[in-house]
């Protein structure tokens, strides 16, 4: 069946519309796109905040408690993508994901790809503004720019809000942000949605000045003796009790001062509109006398 399909598409005559992709790739799409398969949870969430969650015909297996995806679709593991499954559900797009070649040069989807099935890759965005051209591709390929608009229009005017309110912060306090515990401890710098967003509510990340994702040292943390400690990690019990029972940790003064707060997980590290819960949360945390209390 699959040997068909592949000679079936490599003779079929594509009329379609060819754009880039935010992968640096170009996807052509034939047609309408009805049927969607998305391979990341912050697909996912575009998709249906772009209010076309009833295109979607399998998502990946972390989308599954995404709010207001139809109950009952298909979860598929996009590491090692089923090829034959996919065909079978007939989709008009694959909106897949950086992460899905984690671990491997080759691109999981090339086989599908061959076959004829648009994919269209998604990169990690590094800023807001990423974000922001994320929202609008989806809306443009699934010919909803309209929709798009209003989705990013929506999420400027919180996003500028927040920023405003930070004008009137007299002294800016310098956050550690863990996004991943002992003793394999991450963290970012530069080039990261997240670090957009410290900076939004007027704080100062520690790792600023470095790239991208980092593993520090327990004693480069307190080292730069931050005023607040922000964490996502949500796999151990009690993360903010790891933190504070950290060697030499009761030296900074975010321990001192029993500043450490965990930051909703999903909504921090999937980069779509719903970062805006996560951006409320921090901004209540570092600076509860602007923003209120958490």
């Amino acid at each position: 069946m699959l040997a068909a399909l592949v000679m079936t598409a490599a003779c079929a005559k594509n009329t379609g519309r060819t754009l880039p992709d935010r992968g640096g790739g170009m996807v052509t799409i034939s047609g309408p796109v009805n049927r969607i398969i998305s391979t990341a949870p912050s697909n996912t969430e575009i998709i249906v905040d772009l209010g076309l969650a009833d295109k979607l015909v399998a998502i990946d297996r972390w989308s599954v408690d995404v709010a207001g995806v139809p109950g009952g679709i298909p979860t598929l593991d996009f590491f090692y993508p089923d090829a034959e499954v996919i065909v079978g559900l007939e989709p008009d797009l694959i909106l897949a994901n950086g992460h899905n070649a984690t671990g491997t040069s080759e691109d999981p989807f090339r086989l599908l790809r061959e076959m004829g099935i648009p994919v269209a890759y998604i990169s990690m965005s590094k800023s807001i503004n990423d974000i922001y051209g994320d929202i609008s591709f989806v809306a443009d390929i699934l010919q909803s720019p309209e929709k798009g608009g209003a989705l990013i229009a929506s999420m400027k005017a919180q996003v500028d809000e927040i920023a405003r309110a930070a004008q009137a912060i007299e002294r800016r306090k310098s956050v550690y942000f863990e996004i991943s515990a002992a003793p394999d401890v991450f963290t970012f710098g530069k080039d990261s949605y997240l670090n957009d967003m410290i900076s939004v509510i007027g704080a100062e990340n520690i790792f600023g000045n470095e790239n991208w994702i980092i593993s520090p040292s327990a004693e480069a943390i307190i080292d730069r003796n931050p005023d607040v400690i922000l964490t996502n990690v949500d796999y151990i019990d009690d993360p903010v009790g790891e933190l504070k029972s950290r060697p030499g940790f009761d030296h900074i003064n975010a321990v001192i001062n029993n500043c450490i707060y965990r930051i909703d997980t999903n909504s921090s590290v999937r980069p779509s509109a719903r970062i805006i819960f996560a951006l409320r949360q921090m901004a209540r945390a570092v600076y509860p006398e602007v923003y209120g209390e958490q």
